[in-house]
């Protein structure tokens, strides 16, 4: 577990970067983030409209924006440059893990090209578009704190029962592309640290169809995850880059 959970040298954030913003869990995360810092400043990112977070009393702007496409590197670009100032915490809960007519794979048969290609997209490509429209705008001295959240099914090392083919696979591509932006955003700022993060699992809409067979005491509310997803954000220093993390800190496989 990362130092006890003790304050890290990136916990005290000005201004938030939320991608996914809609989402449950992202929500939550959010709310979190309002409870401890009331005067932080947050910059939303989701498809549709953003809805204010009780209690919040700092400044919020927000994009509306598909960030599983190209055209939204110059969106984002653009937004982030208007804004007062950048983020010293990006949070990327951009995710997809079944939709109103598929779901994952039980065996090989049941995989097809258009569903693990939607899957990339969603799970891949909005987190290495957010980051390639953040890294035009990179700032040597300022910190920067990067979180993805991911799945440990997306570990490979962890991955003993096999199935979920799409989510497990562009969970893995999304786990290699937080290794390679640690290693090359650590070599560009002075105070950079870029993780993944497995929430474990939520009671959001996400999980929803799978929640049958899931112990009581495995389901966590949203308010719960984001509580201990903000604790192991505020507990991170540098030297934890380019690790994927359990929601209590703990590193897990690749």
């Amino acid at each position: 577990m990362l130092s006890g959970m003790e304050a890290g040298m990136f916990d005290r954030p000005e201004t938030v970067l939320l991608a996914g913003a809609s989402g449950g869990l992202a929500r939550a995360i959010g709310g979190e983030l309002v409870k401890r810092y009331p005067q932080v400043s947050l910059l939303t990112l989701s498809r549709g409209e953003a809805e204010p977070f009780p209690g919040h009393r700092g400044d919020q702007r927000h994009l509306s924006v598909q960030l599983g496409d190209a055209a939204s590197i110059g969106e984002v670009e653009k937004f982030l440059s208007d804004s007062a100032s950048l983020p010293d915490w990006v949070i990327n809960c951009c995710g997809l893990l079944h939709d109103r007519e598929r779901g994952p794979e039980k065996s090989l048969d049941q995989c097809a090209d258009d569903w693990l290609l939607q899957s990339m997209r969603v799970n891949l490509l909005t987190h290495l578009h957010l980051a390639q429209a953040l890294g035009k705008l990179l700032q040597r001295r300022q910190p920067l704190l990067w979180a993805s959240l991911s799945a440990k099914v997306g570990s490979i090392g962890d991955n003993h029962l096999g199935g979920w083919y799409s989510y497990r696979i562009s969970k893995a591509a999304l786990n290699m592309l937080i290794r390679n932006l640690a290693i090359e955003w650590g070599r560009r700022l002075e105070s950079c640290c870029v993780v993944a993060i497995h929430p474990g699992t939520t009671d959001t809409d996400l999980s929803q169809p799978f929640q049958e067979n899931i112990p009581v005491d495995k389901l966590y509310s949203p308010q719960l995850s984001a509580e201990r997803i903000v604790d192991v954000l505020r507990g991170l220093k540098s030297e934890d880059s380019g690790q994927l993390l359990f929601w209590d800190g703990t590193p897990l496989p690749w």
